[in-house]
């Protein structure tokens, strides 16, 4: 007889646990969900509407968790009501490629491809001469897949050594280099937001440009630390990767994209239009720690090196010969040999 009461105690018990435990969930789910939408309003609402909407949110949070504390399971039915609202309204936010551009992503880069023969158009090729104004060209040139002789990663770095913009500049036998650099597109007067990545702030454009302009811009303007490791390739497999950002190109112009900060940036497009390439290139942490991804590929034997690692990373810097270089001559300077 004590047995089964004392089994009886033990279910009877367990649930005002479990109730418990919901409340809790239910807290913790609503803190978060109101968190996220805070912040989706501040970045996609006009800022006259910030704090009424950010306090409307807030009021719905408590409510949900209020009605939580007394009846569980109608506060989650609130809370599931209250997301599929949210979601709706995000759902409606769609990427544009027509808005008012700042001028040094106002056109992404497009192509025509015709065998061996392509046209790129859009092509950056801007004089600058401060950090937010340049002289603006903008070209259209021809160019042979069975010209390109040679692919560098460029990795640029202008405060955390962990963090860096990626680009990859694809070389031509006549001594040309056309540089393909993810970016976020930003439209006049915005600024770059770490955070507003997370929230469709802004939309996705490859940039195709000369050095003279892309990395001439972060050495000797910005004063950044550039470094340019050449990369092991197959003269095939760099034709297929150029036609890849290529046709990235062409697939943003026909359906623009949002930058995302962790998911879509500047090393995860590299990354996913290397895997065009090479599909057994495996997920790394340092895809998302921008700043490693010169080691990721030096430990999978991806650069044209056999150095060890940091004596190759001392040599990649190619910032003091670029700032001595003029805007001519810029690809030959940078890759002279280091003393």
């Amino acid at each position: 007889m004590s047995e089964v009461q004392f089994e009886a105690v033990s279910i009877n018990g367990g649930r005002p646990r479990l109730s418990a435990l919901s409340r809790l969930l239910l807290v913790l789910a609503t803190l978060i969900a109101a968190a996220w939408t805070a912040g989706a309003v501040w970045f996609q609402i006009s800022p006259s509407w910030h704090w009424l909407l950010i306090g409307l949110a807030a009021a719905a949070a408590i409510a949900i968790c209020w009605l939580g504390f007394r009846r569980p399971r109608d506060g989650w039915i609130a809370l599931g009501l209250a997301g599929a609202l949210v979601a709706v309204w995000w759902g409606s936010i769609l990427p544009s490629n027509d808005r008012d551009w700042a001028p040094d992503v106002a056109r992404g880069v497009t192509a025509e491809i015709n065998g061996d023969d392509v046209v790129v158009r859009n092509i950056r090729n801007f004089d600058w001469q401060s950090d937010d104004y340049a002289v603006q060209r903008w070209d259209t040139r021809p160019y042979k897949l069975s010209a390109i002789t040679s692919v560098d990663l460029v990795s640029s770095v202008w405060d955390s050594p962990a963090i860096a913009h990626t680009m990859l500049s694809f070389g031509f036998a006549d001594g040309r280099h056309l540089v393909f650099s993810a970016e976020i597109r930003r439209e006049k007067g915005e600024a770059f937001s770490e955070i507003g990545g997370f929230f469709k702030q802004f939309e996705l454009v490859l940039i195709g440009a000369d050095e003279s302009d892309i990395l001439r811009l972060r050495t000797n303007v910005r004063g950044e630390q550039v470094s340019l490791f050449p990369v092991r390739l197959p003269q095939a497999k760099m034709r297929e990767l150029f036609v890849s950002y290529l046709e990235k190109g062409n697939a943003l112009a026909r359906k623009p994209e949002f930058y995302q900060t962790i998911t879509t940036n500047c090393t995860t497009v590299i990354f996913q239009l290397a895997r065009l390439v090479e599909p057994g290139m495996p997920m790394d942490w340092r895809i998302l720690v921008s700043g490693y991804v010169p080691d990721y590929l030096y430990e999978h034997g991806a650069l044209l090196t056999r150095l060890p690692l940091e004596q190759v990373k001392q040599g990649a810097v190619i910032s003091a010969r670029a700032q001595a270089a003029a805007a001519a001559d810029y690809s030959t300077v940078i890759r002279r040999p280091v003393p």
